[in-house]
């Protein structure tokens, strides 16, 4: 049995994930880190602890759903007590993500801005897509919930750089997230990113391709997070006995 660990607990997924362990199989909670206090009952076995290093050494592998400060402090202290991490926090900065990859020098971690299967195959097709329509100009828009902190989201971004490598180009050097005033016409390898939030969407991405005389959209539409939380926990059973390194969503999920 599998014991997992719940970093970011009071959140949406973080309570998503303990009630599917409720229900799964191989794999059960066992410790909860909370900042200041949970905010819901949960069963009197689990530990619940605001100490960072009595939590890592409660569960054999550990999933976050936090805030990028949270995941940083869970990042460091991993480091001195190397677990296995299943890593879904979004809108890490660049020191965040270079703390991640030096972390799973020493243990192994699967970072994925989105847990879907249906995310995780959109990323090949439109990679795809990048490759072999060429001339086409690329723009993807993304649409979550007003509560939503981060943007454009983790996933616009992972499209992104999928969409860039398939054109052979670097996101950070072609990406455009706003468009306002007399700013000329667009450029030949711009990747547009955008973002849209309101109500309580879950989450929809399309990348579109578009050129003269047609175009192309790839979506992708979230209904439940509890695409997200179950498919958190299939990482973390898949990632439990896995050697340390950096894994993706794929890696996991084969596509």
């Amino acid at each position: 049995m599998v014991r997992v660990g719940i970093f970011g607990a009071n959140g949406r997924v973080g309570k998503l994930l303990i009630d599917d362990l409720k229900a799964a199989d191989g794999i059960s909670l066992s410790s909860v880190f909370v900042r200041n206090s949970l905010n819901f009952s949960i069963d009197p076995s689990v530990l619940v602890t605001t100490d960072m290093k009595s939590f890592l050494n409660g569960c054999d592998i550990v999933i976050d759903f936090s805030l990028p400060e949270a995941c940083e402090a869970l990042l460091e202290a991993a480091i001195k007590t190397p677990k296995p991490l299943v890593i879904g926090t979004t809108g890490l900065s660049a020191h965040q993500l270079n703390l991640l990859k030096q972390a799973s020098e020493n243990m192994p971690i699967l970072y994925a801005t989105n847990m879907s299967l249906g995310v995780a195959l959109l990323n090949k097709l439109v990679y795809q897509a990048a490759a072999a329509l060429d001339g086409f100009d690329i723009e993807i828009v993304e649409m979550h919930h007003r509560h939503k902190k981060d943007a454009p989201s983790g996933t616009a971004l992972t499209l992104g750089e999928s969409c860039a490598r398939g054109r052979g180009l670097t996101l950070d050097k072609v990406r455009i997230s706003g468009r306002d005033g007399n700013i000329g016409e667009r450029s030949q390898d711009e990747i547009a990113v955008m973002a849209l939030r309101g109500g309580d969407i879950v989450g929809r991405h399309t990348v579109g391709f578009y050129n003269d005389g047609e175009f192309i959209e790839l979506n992708h539409t979230a209904t439940s997070r509890n695409t997200f939380s179950k498919g958190a926990l299939r990482a973390a059973s898949w990632l439990a006995e896995k050697e340390a390194g950096l894994y993706s969503i794929s890696d996991c999920l084969e596509v």
